[in-house]
């Protein structure tokens, strides 16, 4: 038998010698893996959510594939790709912020007192955002583009190289901006800033279809080339542009765009790694006039809060339902998330209709697009509230309390939501002119239905399918694991809000069809009356239910 040799004595004075440690890029991916995994584990329910979120995506990779596909060889290929992967990379640059993202990697605040060099951690960040569902639909989205565009030797090599570009590009330029941004919007003033940056987002989006519907009246897709000739030379659309380039033999345009996008990403790591340095380092003057704070508090009712709080009083009911609206409406104004999701709602409410009527397109009908985005801040109820729901859970023991607080936050909502959407109605009729207040009533009627429904089906959703606001990243709207089940709750609500709303809908289009236009105007009282009747029905099955999931409710709120 042999024997290992002994080991040779440590030299005196040497230092140990340190075990390898393992790649930071490494350890970031199974992280990330890891709190994707245990997140689906939670429940069947948020796995069932996440996998059909999966399902969709793919579905829609799929038709822009195929879509894709039957681009290649159109005249007007080159003009629509490019077009859509420049706005692939503004919803890139835009939607983390302000769009529900569970992914604990990709905050750069949690990491600020690790001993991590900026190099490293940039690249181990990298890796670990393109791991998901959000990337690797861009990547199909990439090689849909190649598809289309790419023919001969030439196009196909540079759409080889042009591929991973556009992806990495895109994550880069969405970190990026996040961190440079998050000290700006965990910060108090910051996220009321941030508010007021979705609103502009929303309004401009409003703009840029105006344009696109001017245009395409103009002259069709060749109007819009243009347009398509600019954003081919802003990256990461000119590495896709770069593929036509060298497939029609203009090879030196095509190295010009493709050497413009890699040094746009290289700015774009440099720009990320001097935030994050900037992170690691500087004090955060997000608490700097603690002093005028607390003047603020000094003031008691004479500040803001007590105005609101002493307006409010004087007009809201007593007891329980009194204080339950009176609670909810101070969300409205005082947390950041909510009031950002109330503005963005109110603003989109009214421009959607208000732009179609001004474009000669729309109809009073659009109006009830206000009531759907509204009716959509009574989903994920208790979300708001997080770890503090507990307080209100101790105030319910019987199915008549959980009534009278979803019945009081649904009073809450109403109270804004009903004079708003009369408001948009008006001013949509005022916009369209003519003939269009004859159609008045039963506008209004079907708004109020659908208002009705979705008062319903999300005081149903926010008992079935409750999930988190994580309030110490202000970029997260959903604790980890829980994406798929909140966009599904959302979506889910929405469809069976618009079926709930079907009989309403049904008898408009009845009595257009058999000529009983003298009969319309009882669409206002039947839709107003069975949108009531639909949102207390909903309010009493959700009643029961809420208070035996208690604690479920909490554990999935208090996540994060």
């Amino acid at each position: 038998m042999t024997t290992a040799a002994p080991a040779a004595p440590a030299t005196p004075g040497a230092a140990p010698r340190p075990a390898d440690a393992p790649s930071l890029t490494g350890v970031f991916v199974r992280l990330k893996l890891a709190l994707l995994r245990n997140g689906l584990k939670q429940s069947g329910g948020r796995t069932a959510a996440y996998i059909a979120s999966i399902v969709v995506a793919v579905l829609f990779a799929a038709g822009m594939m195929l879509g894709f596909t039957l681009l290649r060889g159109h005249s007007d290929a080159a003009t629509i790709t490019v077009l859509l992967v420049g706005v692939l990379t503004l919803s890139w640059t835009v939607m983390p912020l302000f769009v529900p993202s569970g992914d604990e990697t990709l905050d750069p605040s949690r990491l600020v007192m690790l001993p991590l060099l900026p190099r490293p951690l940039v690249r181990a960040l990298l890796v670990a955002s393109l791991v998901g569902v959000g990337p690797a639909l861009t990547l199909i989205l990439a090689i849909g583009a190649a598809l289309a565009l790419g023919h001969g030797a030439a196009g196909t090599v540079v759409a080889v190289l042009a591929v991973p570009l556009v992806v990495v590009t895109c994550v880069a330029l969405s970190r990026a901006v996040a961190a440079a941004n998050i000290r700006l919007l965990t910060s108090r003033k910051g996220r009321d800033l941030a508010v007021l940056s979705g609103l502009l987002i929303a309004v401009g989006m409003q703009f840029v279809n105006f344009g696109a519907q001017r245009l395409s009246q103009a002259g069709g897709l060749s109007s819009l080339e243009p347009a398509a000739e600019v954003i081919g030379w802003l990256p990461p659309a000119a590495a896709v542009s770069a593929i036509d380039a060298a497939g029609s033999g203009d090879y030196g345009v095509a190295a010009a765009k493709l050497l413009l996008t890699a040094a746009a990403l290289a700015a774009l790591a440099y720009w990320w790694q001097r935030s994050l340095v900037r992170l690691m380092v500087e004090p955060d003057g997000s608490t700097i006039g603690a002093s005028a704070e607390g003047k603020d508090k000094k003031k008691g009712a004479k500040g803001k809060d007590g105005a609101i709080g002493g307006r409010l009083g004087r007009i809201l009911p007593g007891g329980r339902t009194g204080a339950v609206m009176e609670r909810s409406l101070r969300y409205i104004w005082r947390d950041p998330k909510t009031k950002g999701a109330w503005v963005t709602s109110l603003a989109v409410g009214a421009l959607v209709p208000i732009f179609n009527a001004l474009q000669g397109l729309g109809t009073l009908y659009f109006a009830v697009f206000a009531s759907g985005m509204l009716g959509v801040q009574m989903y994920n109820q208790f979300g708001q509230d997080t770890s503090a729901f507990w307080m209100v859970a101790q105030t319910i023991s019987t199915k008549a309390d959980a009534y009278a607080e979803l019945r009081a936050r649904a009073m809450a909502l109403l109270l804004v939501t009903v004079p708003y959407t009369l408001l948009v109605v008006v001013a949509t009729a005022l916009v369209i002119g003519g003939d269009s207040w004859g159609s008045f009533p039963e506008a209004l009627g079907t708004a109020f239905a659908v208002l009705g429904a979705m008062m319903g089906t999300g005081a149903l959703t926010s008992v079935s399918f409750p999930y988190s606001i994580p309030q110490d990243s202000a970029y997260k709207n959903v604790a980890p694991g829980q994406g798929g089940l909140a966009w599904m709750s959302i979506f889910g609500g929405m469809f069976s809000g618009a079926l709930l709303c079907t009989p309403v809908i049904g008898l408009n289009i009845a009595l257009h069809l058999t000529d009983q236009e003298q009969l319309l105007w009882l669409i206002l009282p039947i839709g107003t009356a069975w949108g009531a009747l639909v949102a207390w029905g909903a309010l009493k099955l959700a009643a029961p239910r809420m208070a035996k999931r208690l604690p479920e409710i909490l554990a999935a709120v208090s996540k994060g």
